[in-house]
């Protein structure tokens, strides 16, 4: 070998090591996919033994991304319902400290979020991440200082209202344009979760060469429940009756459009859900990036029971007791799967809890993000790479105002649930989760030292909502 080869063999190998230790300082690109009001029993991979004729929907991507990664049975949403559980998401704070802890219309001063309200995809702007989301957000609308563009997102279209997403055939989404928030029309005759999944993939096939954080909040199966005809046969029979009987008409109520087979429409949903998953993974996988990406999936909250929904009939709470508006663990605790080819071993399950204020610190630890200060969320990340985490909750905290307080507080397995209505007598109840995870027996009458403990526990794990919106005090009155 003469010196002139013995150096184009020396480049190759010292190229090929570059080129390797730069793919390994590479920043992981993340997707999460968020569903809306879809219940731990409603993905198959959850819920294996309940899936009889009645309730079984078929989730082969969701099935499939599980067996791929970890499934966490012990998962925890930020609230009970949309707004205040997406800030938990966004912000890492639990309801005893979120600026936003309750549904309330994304104004400035109330259900939207503040200025200095750091939210995970501006954490990740600032570290060089290309940042969408697409879906529906809920936490600030287009004149707000909550608004998607203000809070670190590239790229958005979508519902800036939870009440707008009601729609699924609507004449206007919004879109970022020219870095501001713009109204856009949209076709009447079009299924508003296509348009958002096909600019996911546009998104994504834009920015495969550069490290991209994808935030995909879908709509689907929240109500009103409405799906293309096409969609819909496949839960049909030959003569056009519902394969989930017996159906009960809904009627029109209230931004819930009326629907003839909502069984069939919720299966038609969920499924909907399942193949748009597939589309994502799909494509990460065809474009060489499953090695570089982390893809989480969850739920919002527990399942909902509007527009003719019927959680009890598709077993959607799976073992828990509750949907979305209980403190229950059927209204709080949600699916979460993360998957990431050559780096999470496939086939895990994890059963320690972890709830959605988690998530921040976890993905900018993923992702070597400078981690806002002070939050209440804590990483999970080795647990995802097969190690033990440095620190875990002592306790995890809710607290949720429709109809009277509910406040909820978890210690290992022992749960506290407070009721409080204006000028009622408050109500206590203690389940031991280990025992009893469908919280069917009442302990507190029997343990009056633990429910004194978790209470005491309870008081302290609050401040007083800074937001005039979620000032409940006057329900203690």
């Amino acid at each position: 070998m003469n010196n002139f080869t013995r150096f184009i063999a020396l480049a190759l190998i010292l190229g090929s090591a570059l080129t390797s230790i730069a793919q390994d300082r590479k920043k992981p690109n993340i997707v999460f996919i968020l569903a809306d009001d879809l219940g731990y029993g409603n993905v198959k991979a959850f819920n294996s033994k309940a899936f009889n004729s009645n309730s079984k929907i078929p989730t082969p991507n969701l099935d499939k991304l599980a067996g791929e990664g970890i499934k966490f049975t012990r998962f925890y949403s930020g609230s009970t319902v949309c707004a205040p559980s997406r800030c938990a998401l966004m912000t890492g704070y639990n309801m005893g400290h979120a600026w936003v802890r309750g549904n309330a219309k994304g104004k400035d001063g109330f259900g939207a979020l503040r200025a200095q309200d750091v939210t995970l995809a501006e954490t990740l702007k600032r570290n060089g991440y290309k940042t969408g989301m697409f879906g529906k957000w809920g936490l600030g609308d287009e004149d707000s200082q909550g608004a998607p563009h203000l809070k670190g997102f590239d790229s958005f279209y979508g519902y800036l209202d939870q009440s707008h997403a009601h729609d699924y055939y609507t004449n206007r989404l919004f879109e970022i344009i020219g870095g501001k928030m713009v109204e856009v029309p949209t076709d009447t005759t079009q299924y508003t979760e296509d348009l958002i999944v096909n600019k996911a993939v546009d998104f994504i096939n834009q920015n495969k060469n550069e490290p991209f954080f994808l935030y995909l909040p879908l709509t689907v199966p929240h109500a009103e429940l409405k799906v293309p005809a096409e969609l819909l046969r496949k839960f049909q029979n030959a003569d056009g009756s519902s394969k989930f009987q017996p159906e009960t008409p809904f009627e029109k109520k209230g931004n819930y459009d009326s629907q003839m087979q909502p069984h069939a429409a919720f299966a038609a949903m969920v499924n909907k859900l399942d193949t748009d998953v597939g589309t994502i993974v799909k494509l990460i996988n065809k474009l060489g990036l499953d090695n570089d990406t982390y893809i989480f999936f969850t739920s919002d909250n527990g399942p909902h029971k509007e527009g003719g929904a019927d959680p009890v009939y598709f077993n959607s709470s799976g073992p828990f007791k509750g949907i979305k508006r209980d403190l229950y663990e059927g209204g709080i605790r949600v699916p979460l799967i993360v998957r990431a080819k050559g780096k999470i071993p496939a086939g895990q399950e994890i059963s320690s809890a972890w709830a959605f204020w988690d998530v921040l610190p976890t993905i900018t630890e993923l992702s070597q993000t400078h981690l806002p200060q002070n939050i209440d969320g804590l990483s999970f990340s080795p647990l995802l790479l097969g190690k033990k985490p440095v620190k875990e909750h002592d306790y995890f905290y809710w607290q949720f105002n429709e109809g009277g307080l509910k406040e909820a507080l978890t210690k290992g397995e022992w749960k506290l649930i407070r009721f409080k209505h204006k000028g009622l007598t408050e109500k206590l109840e203690l389940y031991d989760l280990a025992h009893d995870i469908g919280e069917k027996h009442d302990l507190a009458k029997a343990n009056p030292e633990k429910v004194k403990a978790l209470y005491s526990l309870m008081k302290q794990a609050k401040t007083p909502s800074e937001n005039p919106r979620f000032d409940w005090s006057d329900v203690e009155k």
